[in-house]
């Protein structure tokens, strides 16, 4: 069957990742989500939920810096403590979405090392501005087509205008709608 991607960044958040699993449940989806590090461990109780629920996890990363900001040696140690963190609340990830999406020329061998895969997307929803949910889905509808890898937010990370999460989840809403539609459906990213 033809299927999208949701894949979401930067939390997991306390209230807005258990509200966005409650609504992927309703629709029957399942997503990747790539947690901050150190918000997975202060949140081990959602991460068990995203796992039970049938949903991937990858490596986002410790400290939200790009790649091309800092040296190989730093992204190595960030990465290993990330990877480190994500163990202690029983992920171990095969997928890697850096912090916006930026590498440097030493990003892909940090992650061949450690049998990551490097993952970008296809739509960006640009959640993190505070845009609408159907500002959103209008800004991106002709996009969400089979294959399509959407990039969204379920926290606050550095950067974000908005004060929360609620129109990211209007907007899954939405895409649900859309998908149903047009014979998708609504899938982690397989390895």
């Amino acid at each position: 069957m033809p299927a999208l991607a949701l894949t979401f960044d930067d939390g997991p958040d306390p209230v807005w990742t258990p509200r966005l699993l409650d609504l992927l449940k309703r629709l029957g989806a399942r997503a990747t989500f790539f947690p901050i590090a150190p918000r997975a461990e202060e949140q081990p109780a959602v991460v068990e939920r995203v796992r039970v629920e049938g949903h991937a996890i990858g490596l986002h990363c410790d400290q939200h810096i790009r790649h091309s900001d800092r040296d190989a040696a730093w992204l190595a140690r960030d990465t290993d403590t990330a990877l480190e963190r994500l163990a202690g609340v029983g992920v171990r990830p095969t997928f890697w979405r850096t912090p916006w999406g930026d590498t440097a020329p030493w990003s892909n061998r940090i992650a061949r090392d450690r049998d990551l895969r490097l993952i970008g997307w296809t739509v960006d929803t640009h959640d993190w501005r505070g845009d609408s949910a159907l500002d959103m889905f209008e800004a991106t509808r002709e996009l969400l087509t089979d294959g399509a890898i959407v990039l969204a937010h379920d926290g606050l990370g550095p950067g974000a205008r908005r004060e929360s999460v609620e129109a990211t989840v209007e907007y899954v809403a939405l895409v649900g709608t859309h998908a149903r539609d047009h014979g998708l459906s609504l899938e982690a990213l397989a390895a």
